[in-house]
């Protein structure tokens, strides 16, 4: 088992804090492990076998019909002194009603709570009313190149050679353990998406028109990094000879974004200072469900890295926009806390210096702005604005 660092060093910060740890993802980006690591890392510090209770609550691991009850009975029974437990709970959204149950734990036992779900049901009102401000959530994304290169077990001198592998491959641990050519990689994923789109999305809500909800999916993984529509969507299945409202195309992309599938970047008005409603644009999880759904093709490659480094930022505790200053575009607006940074993305930068330098050279402020790049070129900087090859922002300890 290969340890993540940067989610273990989050869970030890939290430990004995009393609030529910929640763990949220697409399936398979590796928070079962997580957990096991986090078992190993609490018994190596001196905490006994019997005071972790781990379970499960995936439907092969489960008895069918368990309800909230339960699973606070089962988890309860194993309570047998006042010492404090640590209870690691996975998939508990399979689990009607378990954050009665968790709260009850939290409350009338000397606990300490770690949970993983694959739904963002993980965050409905029910949380809300049960454990509100009582619960600290922890994003958990497929893993980043620096993760990347550890499974492969390889130096970061040797990040470059790889960098190519990780952007067609993705980053879904089950790849990266394995020696894969694409096409058996994709079929993995492929199985991974399908099986959230069966148990998280087609499943709970009941779809019926499955191949109509994955046109939208398709028009969504073709569209990675534009300014999003539902209208144009509606418009381009119709010239397709199919129909769909606008408002099934947006309770499709409300279900891709509960199961993790989708993340939605809104558009920041540098001017107006002001968060925008409206052209925002969506990333995929991980840039291989793109290439499991449409096939590999180089020409996409530019808005897979503008997936990938939208997700870097995401690890590293930024708030992501899409900065607009006049009728210009700003890759990524970061922020975090006081401080922001500013971010544009392109395949090669001879081609295209002028506009994303440009760009970010009309911003008046002194925080950090970047050019990132696979041009072999990159490195420096053109009036404060750094050059930076892709492999080595994603390496790089500090931004």
């Amino acid at each position: 088992m290969i340890v993540r660092p940067h989610y273990m060093d989050i869970l030890q910060t939290y430990r004995d804090v009393p609030l529910v740890k929640i763990l949220a993802g697409i399936r398979r980006c590796g928070k079962s492990t997580i957990l096991e690591m986090l078992h190993d890392d609490l018994k190596s510090s001196g905490v006994s076998d019997d005071h972790i209770i781990s379970a499960r609550y995936t439907s092969e691991d489960m008895d069918e019909g368990m309800t909230d009850k339960d699973m606070y009975n089962a988890i309860k029974e194993k309570m047998i002194d006042d010492e404090r437990y640590y209870i690691l709970l996975d998939e508990v959204q399979e689990i009607g009603g378990w954050e009665k149950a968790v709260n009850s734990l939290l409350e009338n036992a000397n606990t300490d709570i770690y949970v993983t779900g694959s739904n963002s049901k993980l965050m409905s009102s029910e949380i809300s009313t049960y454990l509100s401000g009582r619960y600290i959530l922890i994003p958990v994304f497929t893993l980043s190149f620096a993760e990347y290169l550890d499974f492969k077990k390889v130096s970061r001198s040797l990040s470059k050679e790889l960098l190519n592998e990780y952007i067609r491959m993705g980053g879904f641990p089950i790849v990266a353990l394995g020696n894969f050519d694409d096409r058996s990689a994709y079929q993995i994923v492929e199985g991974i998406y399908t099986s959230v789109i069966t148990n998280d999305i087609t499943k709970r809500h009941n779809v019926t028109n499955f191949d109509l909800f994955n046109r939208v999916v398709k028009y969504v993984a073709e569209n990675v990094g534009k300014p999003f529509s539902a209208n144009a969507i509606v418009k381009f299945l119709k010239s397709e000879g199919r129909s769909l409202s606008v408002e099934a195309v947006y309770n499709y992309l409300e279900w891709l974004e509960k199961a993790f599938v989708i993340y939605r970047c809104q558009r920041y008005d540098l001017q107006g200072k002001s968060v925008l409603k409206t052209q925002e644009k969506f990333y995929l999880a991980d840039t291989s469900l793109k290439y499991c759904i449409m096939g590999f093709n180089p020409k996409s490659i530019s808005s897979m890295l503008e997936n990938i480094v939208h997700f870097e930022l995401l690890r590293r505790g930024y708030e992501v926009y899409i900065g607009k200053i006049d009728t210009r575009e700003i890759d990524f607006v970061a922020v975090q806390r006081d401080e922001r940074l500013y971010v544009q993305v392109c395949r090669s930068l001879p081609e295209e210096s002028d506009r994303e330098i440009g760009n970010l050279l009309d911003i008046k402020d002194h925080y950090p702005k970047y050019v990132v790049t696979l041009d072999a070129l990159a490195g420096g900087n053109i009036n404060g604005v750094k050059i930076v090859h892709l492999a080595d922002f994603l390496l790089s300890d500090r931004l």
